[in-house]
C-alpha cells in the first residue's frame, strides 16, 4: 500500500486477520508448534486459534526477521506463518533484511544452517507492506519547491528492489481520506460480511485442489498449475499481452496476475476468468507502471 500518512494503511493492515478464514486444525497445530518453540505460546493455552499478526519495527535485524542464532530459532517471518506479516514504512527497513526475505516468500519455508545442525521453519505468510510515496510523506510533485527532489526520490525508492516488488501480488495506491468521508455517519461494510465472501472463495479453491497435497489456495499454485487452471479467453489473452508489452512485466508478474485474476473470479463465484478480472488484476500492479508517483 502506497499513500500519505493518515490515509489508513496501518488500520487496513491490522483488519486483515478479521476477514481471513479461520485456521484449520492442521494450520493451528503448525502455528502452535512454532510459537511453542519460540516460547511465545500464551500461558494456559494449548492451541493457537487466531491467525498471527506480526508487525516488526523497521530497525529489526536480519536474524530477528528471518530466524537464526547460535541455537536456530524462528524469526518474525515464521512467527507469522499462516497469518499476516506487516512491514510498516517498507523503505525504512534495512535493504539486507528485505533481501533475505525473497527466498522464504518464494519457497514458503526458511532454512537455517549451522555447523552442528540445520533446521527448516515454515513461512507461508501474507506479506503486507506500506510506504509513503516520497520522503516528505506526500505524493511526488516536481513543481513543489518544498517537496522531494528527484535525487531524494531515487534514494528513497532504491531501498526496495525490483525482485522483492515482483513477489508482491497487489500494489495499491491509498489516497487521503476527505473531510466528507471522515464526517459521514454512513457505516461501511462490516468485516464479518467480507469474511463470509472470503470463506466462500476459499471453499471453492479447496474443492479445486482436493487431492493435491500441500496446496489449498490459488497463491500456492506452481507455474504449471497456474497455466492450466487459469485458462483465459481470447479477450483476456489480448489484454494481458498488451499489459506485458507496455509495462515490461516479468514472467513472475505474469503468473501472479493469473493467480490474482483467478481469485477475483472466485470472489465473484465465476467459473471462468473474464477480461474484467484480468483488467482488475493488472490494475493492482501499479508499481510496475511508469509515472505511478503522479
Amino acid at each position: 500500500m502506497v499513500g500519505p500518512p493518515g490515509s489508513g494503511k496501518t488500520m487496513m493492515a491490522r483488519r486483515l486477520p478479521a476477514i481471513l478464514p479461520p485456521l484449520t486444525l492442521d494450520e493451528a497445530l503448525e502455528t502452535t508448534k512454532i510459537h511453542s518453540v519460540a516460547g511465545l505460546l500464551p500461558g494456559g493455552e494449548a492451541l493457537v486459534t487466531a491467525r498471527p499478526f506480526r508487525s516488526p519495527h523497521h530497525t529489526v535485524s536480519d536474524v530477528a526477521l528471518v530466524g537464526g542464532g547460535s541455537i536456530p530459532m524462528p524469526g518474525e517471518i515464521s512467527m507469522a506463518h499462516n497469518g499476516v506479516l506487516f512491514l510498516d514504512e517498507l523503505p525504512e527497513f534495512k535493504r539486507s533484511a528485505l533481501e533475505v526475505m525473497r527466498q522464504p516468500l518464494e519457497d514458503g519455508s526458511v532454512s537455517i544452517s549451522r555447523a552442528r545442525m540445520s533446521v527448516s521453519y515454515p513461512s507461508r505468510i501474507m506479506l503486507v507492506a506500506s510506504m509513503n510515496p516520497s520522503p516528505t510523506g506526500d505524493w511526488y510533485d516536481p513543481t513543489d519547491p518544498s517537496g522531494s527532489t528527484p535525487a531524494q526520490m531515487q534514494r528513497y525508492l532504491s531501498k526496495i528492489s525490483g525482485p522483492l516488488l515482483d513477489r508482491i501480488d497487489l500494489h495499491i495506491e491509498v489516497q487521503k481520506v476527505s473531510y466528507e468521508e471522515l464526517s459521514s455517519k454512513a457505516k461501511g461494510e462490516p468485516s464479518a460480511a467480507i469474511r463470509g465472501r472470503v470463506i466462500e472463495a476459499r471453499e471453492i479453491q479447496t474443492r479445486r485442489f482436493m487431492g493435491i497435497e500441500g496446496i489449498y489456495c490459488n497463491a500456492q499454485m506452481n507455474t504449471k498449475m497456474s497455466r492450466k487452471i487459469c485458462a483465459l479467453d481470447t479477450a483476456g489473452k489480448q489484454m494481458l499481452k498488451k499489459a506485458m508489452t507496455a509495462l515490461g512485466l516479468s514472467a513472475r508478474a505474469y503468473d501472479r496476475i493469473l493467480k490474482v485474476s483467478r481469485t477475483i473470479a472466485d470472489l465473484e463465484q465465476s467459473e471462468n476468468i473474464r477480461s474484467n478480472h484480468i483488467a482488475e488484476a493488472i490494475q493492482y500492479r501499479s508499481l510496475d507502471r511508469e509515472g505511478w508517483l503522479g
